[in-house]
């Protein structure tokens, strides 16, 4: 198959499923790999730019997002008072389960 058209094939199955990941979860599929991002972690701006592959200032208006929903709470650092540490709130911790509970299902082509 030629490659432009495999990944004109990924594409589709990607928005496909970020579509169904919204109407199942209420979360864009940014939203949600920043929250499972901090399931395990406390992190500042940077590294949750970097886990989820955002810009900064993209992740920022994602975090300030889930931050509206209830899902990330923001603290100071211990060590630095001027660094935003984040981190899952009890509600966002039950949407994280929730989320891994009905994951929409793969599409194919995305898993192989």
């Amino acid at each position: 198959m030629n490659p432009l058209c495999r990944i004109r094939d990924i594409q589709k199955a990607l928005e496909t499923y970020e579509q169904h990941f919204a109407e199942i979860t209420g979360l864009s599929l940014k939203e949600g790999m920043l929250l499972c991002c901090l399931t395990d972690n406390n992190c500042n701006a940077t590294e949750l730019a970097n886990m989820v592959d955002l810009s900064c200032s993209n992740c920022s208006k994602v975090i300030s997002s889930v931050e509206k929903k209830g899902f990330v709470m923001r603290q100071f650092g211990a060590n630095d008072k001027r660094q935003m540490i984040f981190t899952l709130t009890d509600e966002g911790k039950l949407k994280i389960n929730s989320i891994k509970q009905n994951l929409p299902e793969m599409p194919e082509i995305l898993v192989g």
